[in-house]
C-alpha cells in the first residue's frame, strides 16, 4: 500500500479517527460495524455505494452493512439500483414466494450487480424473524435500457380500468420494442438510430398517457383501487423519465447536450425512494443500495462540466439530515471499466483494469498515506476541523470511480466513507 511522498494533512486526521473493520465475511460477526451506529443516527435511508460495479469486496460489504442495520439498528427495507416496476416480484419472492431456484428465472435478464446475494439473505431471514424485510426497486425501467417492463403492466392496468387507451400504450410498446435492450448502452444507441418522428412519437405517446392518468384519478381509482393507480401511474412515470434520458444520452454524445440533463434518472430514483417510505409503515427506514455517484450528495461534474444532480442530492433536499451517504472505495487491485460493445450481451464489456497508484488529492490517497487497510472514517467529524484548520482547508476534492476519478468535495458529498485495501473483480461476469 504505497503512500506518495508528500505531505498528506487529510491522512494525519485519518490516523487519529478512522476506525478499523476486522471482516470482510458476510457471515462474520457484526461487532466491528457498531461504529455505523453513531454515524447513522436517526437516519430514515442509509445510502450504500460503490466506485465500482461487479466488485467482490464491495458487494460483501454491503451484505453486511444491511444484515448490521436490519439486525441491530431496525431497518426493514432494502432499495436497490434495480427498476421500480421490476422489484414487485423479487419483493414477492424475498417474501416467500414460489422456490428458492425461482430467484435466478427472476435475474436472468438483468445485469448481475448484485442482488441476487442480499435478497438471498433477506429470504432466509424473513422464514424465521418478523417484521419481514421489503425489496424495493426505485430505478427507471432496465436501468434505462428498456422501456417494456413498465409499459407491459401499465397495458395489463388499462385494460380493466381503461381499454379506450390500449391503442396508445400499443403504439409506445411497439416503438419501445424496436430498441429495447439489457441496458442503457445498447438501447440508447438504437434508439438513436430510430427515425425523428417515432422517437416523437413515442415521447408524445407517453406524455399524454401520463396527462390522463393524472387528469382522471378519481375515476381510475373508483374503478380499481388506490394502491394500484399509485403503481401504475409510477411505472409510466418511469417510462416518460427512461424516454427523456434516451433523449439526454443522446445529446450528451452528440456534444450538444443541456447542462445536468442526464439527472432524469436520479430524480426518478430519489422520488421513487420517497415514495416506498411513504408507503410502508410509519417508522420505516430504508437501506439504499447503489453507485456512489448516485448516492452522493454534491453535483456530478466531469472535466468541469456538470453532468448530473444525483439521487442522494435530491434526497439531501428532501430529508435533510434523515439521510445519509455511505461511499464505498479501494487503494488497490483492480476495477471493473465498463466498455460500450453493442455487440456484448448488455452492450458493454467489463474490462479487469489493473488499479494506478492512489492521485494526490483523492480520499484514495489519504488512506493510503494513512496506511490504512480495511476501516471507516466518519466525515461528521472532520467537517469542523476541515472548516477551522487551514492543513484541512477542504478535504479530498476526488473520489474513484472505476478506474477514473470523480472531482467533488468529499467531506460534503459522504458523510462516511468505507476503505477496503484491495478490490477484486466478481468472476461471474461471463456473459455479460
Amino acid at each position: 500500500m504505497p503512500a506518495s511522498p508528500h505531505h498528506n494533512p487529510f491522512a494525519d486526521w485519518l490516523r487519529t479517527h478512522a476506525v478499523p473493520l476486522t471482516h470482510l465475511d458476510p457471515e462474520a460477526p457484526l461487532d466491528d460495524l457498531e461504529p455505523l451506529r453513531a454515524i447513522i443516527g436517526d437516519a430514515r435511508v442509509v445510502a450504500i455505494g460503490e466506485n465500482s460495479h461487479f466488485i467482490n469486496e464491495f458487494a460483501i460489504l454491503r451484505e453486511r452493512i444491511l444484515r448490521f442495520l436490519v439486525e441491530r439498528c431496525g431497518f426493514t427495507v432494502l432499495a436497490f439500483e434495480y427498476g421500480f416496476s421490476e422489484g414487485f416480484p423479487l419483493d414477492a419472492w424475498a417474501q416467500g414466494e414460489g422456490t428458492d431456484d425461482d430467484l435466478s428465472a427472476h435475474l436472468a435478464a438483468t445485469i448481475p450487480v448484485g442482488v441476487d446475494e442480499p435478497l438471498r439473505w433477506m429470504r432466509r431471514h424473513n422464514r424465521t424473524t418478523s417484521p419481514p424485510v421489503r425489496f424495493a426497486g426505485i430505478d427507471i425501467p432496465a436501468a434505462g435500457g428498456s422501456l417494456l417492463p413498465a409499459l407491459a403492466p401499465v397495458a395489463d392496468y388499462l385494460r380493466h380500468i381503461d381499454p379506450e387507451t390500449l391503442p396508445m400504450v400499443q403504439t409506445a410498446t411497439r416503438i419501445a420494442e424496436s430498441f429495447a435492450g439489457g441496458s442503457a448502452a445498447d438501447a440508447a444507441p438504437a434508439w438513436a438510430r430510430l427515425a425523428t418522428a417515432e422517437q416523437d412519437t413515442l415521447s408524445a405517446t407517453l406524455m399524454r398517457l401520463l396527462m390522463r392518468f393524472r387528469s382522471v384519478e378519481p375515476l381510475y381509482v373508483s374503478r380499481g383501487d388506490q394502491q394500484s393507480y399509485d403503481i401504475a401511474l409510477r411505472r409510466l412515470e418511469g417510462a416518460c423519465r427512461g424516454d427523456y434520458t434516451f433523449r439526454a444520452m443522446a445529446d450528451l454524445f452528440a456534444g450538444k447536450g443541456l447542462t445536468a440533463d442526464t439527472s432524469a434518472r436520479d430524480v426518478y430514483m430519489a422520488e421513487s425512494v420517497l415514495w416506498h417510505l411513504e408507503r410502508f409503515e410509519p417508522g420505516t427506514r430504508v437501506v439504499l443500495a447503489a453507485h456512489n455517484a448516485h448516492i452522493q450528495k454534491t453535483s456530478v461534474s466531469f472535466n468541469g462540466h456538470l453532468t448530473g444532480l444525483p439521487m442522494g442530492q435530491h434526497l439531501r433536499r428532501a430529508l435533510g439530515d434523515e439521510y445519509v451517504a455511505l461511499g464505498l472505495t479501494s487503494i488497490t487491485g483492480e476495477t471493473a471499466d465498463m466498455r460500450r460493445d453493442e455487440n456484448a450481451r448488455f452492450g458493454f464489456a467489463i474490462d479487469t483494469t489493473a488499479l494506478e497508484p492512489p492521485e494526490p488529492g483523492s480520499i484514495e490517497a489519504a488512506f493510503a498515506d494513512a496506511e490504512l487497510g480495511l476501516s471507516i472514517a466518519d466525515f461528521r467529524q472532520a467537517r469542523p476541523e476541515a472548516r477551522d484548520s487551514a492543513g484541512l482547508a477542504q478535504g479530498p476534492d476526488r473520489i474513484r470511480i472505476q478506474s477514473a476519478y470523480l472531482h467533488t468535495p468529499i467531506l460534503e458529498a459522504f458523510d462516511a466513507i468505507l476503505n477496503t485495501p484491495a478490490s477484486t473483480v466478481a468472476d461471474n461476469l461471463e456473459n455479460t
